[in-house]
């Protein structure tokens, strides 16, 4: 009978801590997984140059943080998440840049001075046209994602 007891104890606070984590979890107090939406972006229309850059605005809706691990660009093209480097003298440089943290109830802005998806070769665009991206996260499903084609200011 005293076996029985001891082994009753640890079994019997397992199914209590079980219990309440599935109560809390199942109330939405474990919070909720990322959430990403992304609205049209754009993309360079590029001039003389061995590459073009697009760019997104993403919004992460939940109430936890995910990762933009790289990019997937249309048949016959290449994209990279890369970053513009400040290297003094009003000058920078682009380099290969890593995995993002698109944060929880946050939102990553991709711009032609910080972090892009570097795509090439080049495509030949015209304003208005567009081109599909899709985007890849640790956690969320990947997420698919137009770009219209703007003029660069120092464009022809």
């Amino acid at each position: 009978m005293n076996r029985l007891r001891t082994a009753a104890v640890p079994l019997l606070v397992w199914l209590v801590t079980l219990g309440a984590l599935t109560a809390w979890t199942a109330t939405g107090n474990a919070g909720t997984p990322a959430r990403l939406r992304a609205a049209e972006g754009r993309v360079l229309i590029p001039y003389g140059t061995e590459s073009t850059a697009a760019f997104f605005t993403l919004r992460n809706t939940g109430t936890a943080n995910d990762v933009l691990t790289g990019v997937t660009a249309p048949p016959g093209y290449r994209a990279m998440l890369s970053r513009t480097v400040d290297i003094g003298r009003n000058a920078g440089r682009m380099e290969m840049a890593g995995a993002v943290t698109v944060p929880a109830g946050g939102t990553l802005r991709m711009t032609p001075a910080g972090l892009d998806i570097m795509v090439t070769p080049p495509p030949r665009l015209t304003p208005g046209d567009r081109l599909t991206f899709t985007l890849h996260f640790r956690d969320s499903p990947p997420l698919t994602v137009r770009a219209r084609a703007v003029r660069t200011l120092a464009g022809p």
